[in-house]
C-alpha cells in the first residue's frame, strides 16, 4: 500500500487529494495536512468584504468531507521535509505541527511514498513596514485574502460609509502593498465592488476612491497584459481596464511600490524614481506572496533547503530556472509535470511551485527597486495543475514507468470572471478568457496568444456566471454527487 501525502488543502491541494482518492480507492492511503479546519472559496471573499455574503457562505468544514471520502485529515502545518529519512531509517517523511484546538503545538512525523506540496503562499505582510508583521495583518489597512480578513474589511468599510452619510468626506485606497505583489485580480474586483456599494448606499459623491498598483500599465494583471478579440479586432487589456476605471471615476497610480504604511497614509516610490504619499481613511492593499517557510533536512540532519526550494520559498520543479535575461525568456521555460528535479516522488502544484521567472516584463526604479507583478498561479490553473499532478502520481503508484501528465501554463487556457459589483439585476462582471496563460511569442508572433480563445466582455450576464460558479465550485469541493463533472 502506497501513501500519498498532500501538504495544503486549498484549491490545488484539495483538488489533488479528492481526485487521487477517487482514482486510488482503498488500496492506497491519501493524507492531507493543512493548518485550516475550513475550506475557503477565496474568489468570493471580495463579496464578504463588502457585506454581500457572509463568512459561512464561503467556507465549510473539511473534516466531514475527508471522512466521507476516506482521506486521512491532519489539521496541522507542515514544518520540514526529510526526503531521505534520517539516521535510523531511509523512509522519507515530513514533520508537522498541530494547529487543532487541544493539540496545538504537538509535532508528528508523517511518512510518505509520494509527496505533493500544495501549501500555497505565505501572506508576507511584513515585507512592507506598517502593512503588517510577518504573516499578520496590521492595524492600518484591511485585507480580503482570508474569510476572516474579509469580515473585518466589511466592518471597517461600513464605518467609512457611515461617516460619509454624516457628511464627512472619505478617501479609499485599494491595490497592492508592495512592488513585487501578485494577485492584482482580488484588489481589482474589490475596488469595483466598493464603488458599486457606495452608489447603493447613496454616498458615492462623498467617497473618493483611488487605485494604486505595481503594474506598469492598467490591465497587466501579472501576465504582461493581453489582447482580446472584440468584434474581430484585437483590443488591449490596457484599454479595457482604463475604460472601467474611467467610467467609474476611479483615478489610478501605477508603477508604484508601497514602501511604508502609517495610520491614514502610504509612502510610495514610482518607476520614474519619484516618491510621494497618499492619504486614506480606508485601505485594502494586497500583500506580496512568499513560500510558507518549509525547510528540507538531509539524512545526516544538515540543512538542504536550497536544494529543494528557490530563494522565495517555493518548491523547485521541472522549470528552466537559468533562462537569464528577459530577452531569453520562452514559453518552454515553464514547467509541465511539476516534479521536483532532485526527488522524483515529490511534486508541487498551485502557488507552491517556483515559477522560472515573471510573465510581466521586469522593471525597476532608478534606485534599483523592483516594481512589477510576480506571476499569478491561482484559480483555474491551480485546479488544473493539482489534478494533473494527482493523475501522474496515481499512475506511478500503479506503474512506476508510467508517463507523467502535463499541464504547462504555456499550453493552458484560463477563464476569469471578475466581479465589478454584486446584484441580480444591477450586478456586473468582466468575463475574460486567455490562451495560453503564459504568452508564447514563437507560436503566436506579435501578441503571444491565440485571439480565437482570448476574449472579454463585461455585463450583467458575467455577474450571473460568477454567482453560479460560486455555488458550483463549493458543491464540487464538498464532493456532492456528480462533482467530477464540474471542470476545474
Amino acid at each position: 500500500m502506497a501513501r500519498l501525502v498532500i501538504m495544503g488543502g486549498g484549491v490545488s491541494g484539495h483538488t489533488a487529494a479528492t481526485f487521487a482518492k477517487k482514482w486510488l480507492g482503498n488500496d492506497h492511503e491519501v493524507v492531507v495536512v493543512t493548518p485550516n479546519s475550513n475550506w475557503n472559496w477565496i474568489p468570493s471573499n471580495i463579496w464578504v468584504g463588502v457585506g454581500q455574503m457572509t463568512k459561512e457562505e464561503v467556507v465549510f468544514p473539511l473534516a466531514p468531507v475527508y471522512e466521507k471520502a476516506g482521506i486521512d485529515f491532519k489539521q496541522a502545518k507542515a514544518v520540514s521535509i526529510h526526503p531521505d529519512g534520517n539516521a535510523d531509517s531511509d523512509t522519507p517523511y515530513i514533520t508537522i505541527e498541530s494547529t487543532k484546538e487541544g493539540t496545538a503545538g504537538e509535532t508528528e512525523e508523517v511518512t510518505y511514498d509520494y509527496l505533493i506540496n500544495a501549501t500555497g503562499p505565505k501572506l508576507n505582510f511584513g515585507a512592507t513596514p506598517g502593512l503588517g508583521e510577518g504573516t499578520t495583518l496590521g492595524e492600518h489597512t484591511v485585507s480580503v485574502c482570508t474569510a476572516d480578513h474579509a469580515v473585518h474589511a466589511n466592518e471597517e468599510l461600513r464605518k467609512v460609509f457611515d461617516k460619509a452619510k454624516a457628511g464627512e468626506r472619505q478617501k479609499i485606497l485599494i491595490g497592492t502593498g508592495h512592488g513585487m505583489c501578485t494577485c492584482q485580480g482580488a484588489a481589482f474586483e474589490y475596488i469595483f465592488n466598493i464603488e458599486h456599494e457606495a452608489k447603493k448606499a447613496g454616498v458615492r459623491d462623498m467617497v473618493d476612491i483611488k487605485w494604486i498598483s505595481n503594474e506598469s500599465f492598467l490591465g497587466d494583471f501579472g501576465i504582461g497584459g493581453l489582447h482580446m478579440n472584440r468584434g474581430g479586432y484585437a483590443a488591449s487589456s490596457r484599454l479595457f481596464a482604463e475604460s472601467l476605471y474611467s467610467e467609474r471615476d476611479i483615478p489610478w497610480l501605477i508603477g508604484a511600490h508601497v514602501s511604508k504604511v502609517e495610520a491614514g497614509k502610504v509612502h510610495y516610490e514610482l518607476l520614474d524614481g519619484s516618491t510621494g504619499e497618499e492619504e486614506f481613511d480606508f485601505s485594502m492593499l494586497i500583500p506580496p506572496f512568499a513560500g510558507v517557510g518549509l525547510t528540507a533536512v538531509a539524512k545526516d540532519g544538515s540543512d538542504m533547503t536550497d536544494t529543494i526550494f528557490a530563494p522565495n520559498g517555493f518548491m523547485k520543479v521541472d522549470a528552466k530556472y537559468d533562462a537569464g535575461d528577459y530577452a531569453n525568456w520562452k514559453a518552454s521555460d515553464w514547467p509541465e509535470t511539476y516534479q521536483n528535479p532532485t526527488y522524483k516522488n515529490m511534486f508541487a502544484c498551485g502557488i507552491a511551485f517556483a515559477p522560472p521567472h515573471p510573465i510581466s516584463k521586469p522593471m525597476s526604479s532608478p534606485a534599483g527597486t523592483p516594481i512589477f507583478p510576480t506571476p499569478p498561479r491561482t484559480g483555474m490553473p491551480s485546479g488544473i495543475i493539482g489534478k494533473a499532478v494527482a493523475h501522474s502520481i496515481c499512475d506511478l503508484i500503479k506503474n512506476p514507468s508510467a508517463e507523467l501528465h502535463k499541464a504547462s501554463m504555456a499550453k493552458m487556457g484560463a477563464a476569469c470572471v471578475a466581479s465589478a459589483g454584486k446584484g441580480l439585476t444591477d450586478g456586473t462582471a468582466a468575463a475574460l478568457t486567455v490562451y495560453p496563460v503564459v504568452p508564447d511569442f514563437e507560436t503566436y508572433p506579435g501578441l503571444g496568444r491565440d485571439l480565437t480563445y482570448t476574449f472579454g466582455e463585461i455585463g450583467l450576464a458575467g455577474h450571473w456566471i460568477k454567482h453560479v460558479l460560486h455555488h458550483l465550485f463549493i458543491y464540487k469541493a464538498k464532493l456532492k454527487p456528480g462533482w467530477t463533472l464540474i471542470p476545474e
